[in-house]
């Protein structure tokens, strides 16, 4: 049935993609159940999903004997699982897709994150993920650190969809606009159809709270007010941000736009709540918007859908002058935000990385144990 409280997202402009994707998920049909029930129109993955996936029950059981029989490594092991469930997802959202003209539908799989200082293997593996996956409405998820901007204009510039994540600041986002940008007048250079190139951009928001919020905790005094605020206003900067990068001002963008590019959408990430004290529903209903994607975990898409909201509307647009005021006061608070995104940013990669390593580790063991 319809959700009232989701449906009007959709109205605001915000697509809703589900934070999680498991061979369960999948053999259960209940993917295509919270499509059909939850207005899901996209899926997004990353190393830390799949190291609970395939390490809970038993749903990978059968493939994992297969691929240990094959001789395949741990690494081969798991982008080999991660790869069957992303094209299957890829086929339960084919409807998505094409009703939303490209733009929904999607499911991302993310590169090693290890790489994610490393140029080289960060492209070459986007290149490879992308021809295995071999589905139009898959997306490649490159982090947006300074070694992997470039594999991602070049990616685009293949024709390769592409969800740039863990961004945390707006200096970085200018950045990976740069990069999209670019890698987009390449793909025209290359004579590829740019309609068909659809990017996001992974903009993390509750992480954001979580570490402002502990530095605001230390201050104390007048600073504990503005606790729960950082996110939200950091979010609707970048989506100033966006709006001005995509909008008819900018001549460089016009043109590609002209020759059928899509605008980069700006993705909320992260959006499940770390402080039980705040709403549930904070990281969605105040960052509903045209043109935007909000991925969550299951448990808000469900808090979503229950919450007694008095509607959502778009509470995004026009939003930038107070969201900077937001800003400023923490930061005239004595919090440093340079630091703090410095911070989130290295955290970022490196608990994708911790996850990943006990991923390996634990499919390694597995694989021992079924050679015997």
């Amino acid at each position: 049935m319809p959700n009232p409280n989701l449906d009007a997202l959709a109205a605001a402009g915000t697509s809703a993609w589900l934070d999680d994707l498991s061979r369960q998920r999948l053999d259960t049909g209940n993917l295509a159940d919270l499509v059909e029930e939850l207005r899901v129109v996209g899926v997004t993955t990353n190393p830390a999903i799949f190291s609970v996936a395939m390490t809970t029950g038993d749903a990978y059981d059968g493939q994992l004997r297969e691929l240990a029989g094959s001789g395949a490594d741990a690494a081969e092991t798991v982008f080999a699982m991660a790869i069957d469930d992303v094209k299957r997802a890829c086929d339960e959202l084919a409807g998505v897709y094409e009703r939303s003209g490209g733009a929904d539908g999607r499911v991302s799989i993310e590169v090693d994150p290890r790489y994610a200082d490393d140029y080289d293997e960060t492209i070459a593996q986007a290149r490879s993920l992308w021809e295995k996956v071999g589905k139009p409405n898959a997306m490649i998820k490159i982090p947006a650190t300074d070694a992997s901007l470039p594999a991602v204009s070049d990616a685009l510039a293949d024709g390769i969809c592409v969800n740039v994540t863990l961004i945390f600041s707006l200096e970085r986002y200018r950045q990976v606009i740069d990069a999209y940008i670019d890698g987009i007048a390449r793909a025209k250079e290359n004579g590829k159809d740019l309609s068909a190139i659809h990017s996001v951009a992974s903009f993390f928001v509750s992480r954001v709270d979580t570490e402002i919020d502990k530095r605001l905790a230390a201050l104390g005094g007048d600073a504990l007010e503005l606790r729960g605020k950082a996110g939200v206003a950091n979010a609707r900067l970048a989506y100033a941000e966006f709006k001005e990068a995509f909008g008819e001002g900018n001549a460089k963008w016009a043109e590609l736009a002209a020759a059928g590019a899509n605008p980069q959408r700006a993705l909320w990430a992260s959006t499940g709540v770390k402080n039980p004290e705040y709403p549930a529903t904070l990281y969605v209903t105040e960052l509903a918007g045209p043109a935007t994607v909000n991925t969550m975990p299951e448990k808000t898409m469900r808090a979503t859908a229950d919450a007694d909201l008095d509607g959502i509307t778009d509470t995004l647009t026009g939003r930038g002058e107070e969201a900077q005021r937001t800003m400023d006061a923490i930061a005239a608070a004595g919090v440093d935000l340079d630091d703090v995104f410095a911070v989130l940013e290295r955290e970022g990669v490196e608990k994708f990385v911790d996850s990943w390593n006990e991923l390996l580790e634990s499919i390694d063991g597995r694989l021992r144990e079924i050679r015997g």
